[in-house]
């Protein structure tokens, strides 16, 4: 609810009720050799409105008994918006190398590795300026913070502030993402 607070000055379209922030606390044990049900940390995901749980560009952060994280971006995309990242990125690299390289954001987030494939992405021009960027699977900055920030009292200014340097990148990624013709809202049902 505070970061949600926070949010209000610089991303008011990510702004969403606590409880659907919020990672379940159960594990999905399906596939995994670990069986332990619940995770060893909680977690919540700031989605932009418009945009589903997992999908698109936002604010993350988890904590757990070894360490804070804190990480921006687009993380594991579905195949449509993939698509339209990298295709977005064909003519706007320049703009999105600019923002990873914001002075403010270098300094609070680290390097993020974006599952690069291996060879171009099928259909993309291999000799393109942006490949490195266009080979990408997901797109953002994260940082880890020790577990011992969250006792502090900055703990909410370090998430913010983290969150506040990054929104410039996240609204680019979630730029090729948004609908641009809105419907407007139909008010005759109410009355």
């Amino acid at each position: 609810e505070e970061i949600n607070g926070e949010l209000v000055d610089f991303a008011p379209d990510y702004i969403r009720p606590a409880q659907k922030c919020m990672f379940r606390i159960y594990r999905d044990t399906r596939f995994s050799p670990d069986k332990t049900p619940y995770k060893k940390h909680i977690s919540a995901w700031f989605a932009r409105q418009g945009l589903e749980k997992k999908s698109g560009g936002g604010f993350y952060f988890h904590l757990s008994g070894k360490e804070l994280v804190i990480a921006t971006g687009v993380y594991m995309p579905e195949r449509e918006q993939l698509l339209a990242i990298r295709t977005y990125l064909l003519d706007h690299y320049g703009e999105y190398r600019k923002l990873a390289k914001a002075g403010n954001l270098r300094k609070l987030m680290g390097e993020f590795d974006g599952l690069r494939l291996l060879r171009p992405p099928k259909g993309f021009p291999k000799s393109h300026p942006a490949m490195d960027l266009i080979a990408c699977r997901q797109w953002g900055v994260s940082t880890t913070l020790p577990a011992e920030t969250a006792q502090q009292p900055s703990l909410r200014k370090e998430i913010v502030s983290r969150f506040r340097a990054a929104t410039p990148l996240i609204e680019f990624l979630n730029r090729p993402l948004i609908t641009r013709t809105a419907k407007p809202m139909d008010f005759s049902k109410f009355f």
